[in-house]
């Protein structure tokens, strides 16, 4: 595997407990929420309650205070908040369990999360540290309408083994984000240019076949010194249509790139023959075949 250059020693940052599996969902409606909704049923509750009763022991009078009470609680103002709330059930977002890095289901509306890794970093030759979660995503109905044709009618297991498939994904125009999430505290922003400049310099060398320092140079020095990419700082590397390789930092745009060779670089590492992280190049592959055989 190709090693992260950092040049002097960090500390450890603090872990989240372990899950029970690698990956777990959040919850689309929190505590608060539930207790609210408890809270105005019970009141409604309470209120017709107290009507009944009232009217029951006194048939001529309406007590103004209790009409009142009950003409706010079930008037449009009231109302009107929980007559937009949605229950419908959003794709929920995907935690991964021992770092508590959270990846949206969806990213830019059409690109779903095929799996989540862990990018581990072995200091001094002592102890592995957590560098940065990451998270695969495609455009699901681009991989179908691209290699559905070709391989759609294999099953998942035969998918995984084909390598025209695998070679059609590295080298079809697929758009496809390799989202990072930083979760190493000490991180700086010229150890990720210098860790870039060793793992896509290497493939950039394998796959091509001139010297591409040029190219290499126009991608990394996106990662200027004066970014800082504190614990939770998102990177993404996008390939978009025409092989375009889009990078951004917490949102921001750092530069764009024609290069079907540098593309094909940046995928190598996370979905490659020498991934980062082995078992989530395993559940993308996975993924990715089933995108072929059922709607998602």
């Amino acid at each position: 595997m190709v090693s992260l250059r950092f040049p002097f020693l960090f500390s450890q940052p603090k872990k989240h407990p372990n899950g029970i599996s690698r990956a777990t969902t959040s919850r689309p409606f929190s505590a608060t929420t539930t207790a609210v909704a408890c809270a105005v049923a019970a009141g409604a509750a309470a209120f017709a309650g107290i009507a009944a009763t009232h009217k029951s022991k006194n048939t001529k009078q309406e007590n103004p205070f209790i009409q009142n009470a009950l003409n706010f609680l079930f008037s449009n103002h009231l109302l009107a908040p929980w007559a937009s709330l949605s229950l419908a059930d959003p794709l929920p977002s995907v935690v991964e369990a021992k770092t508590g890095a959270s990846f949206p289901s969806v990213i830019f509306e059409s690109r779903r999360l095929l799996g989540i890794g862990l990018r581990k970093k072995r200091i001094l030759g002592l102890k592995n540290i957590d560098v940065y979660a990451f998270g695969v995503y495609a455009d699901a109905d681009e991989v179908r309408n691209i290699l559905g044709e070709k391989h759609g009618k294999l099953s998942v297991s035969e998918l995984k083994e084909r390598k025209e498939f695998k070679e059609g994904l590295m080298d079809g125009d697929i758009c496809m984000t390799i989202r990072l999430q930083i979760v190493y505290s000490k991180l700086s922003i010229r150890s990720v240019r210098s860790a870039f400049e060793e793992s896509v310099g290497s493939r950039l060398q394998k796959f091509g076949e001139q010297d591409n320092k040029e190219l290499l140079q126009r991608f990394t020095s996106q990662f200027k010194d004066e970014y800082k990419i504190p614990r939770g700082s998102v990177i993404e590397l996008s390939r978009e249509h025409g092989h375009v390789l889009r990078t951004t930092i917490n949102g921001m745009e750092m530069g764009s790139i024609q290069s079907k060779l540098l593309c094909r670089s940046i995928l190598d590492l996370y979905i490659g023959e020498d991934p980062f992280d082995k078992q989530a190049k395993e559940d993308i592959e996975s993924k990715l075949a089933s995108l072929l055989q059922v709607d998602v």
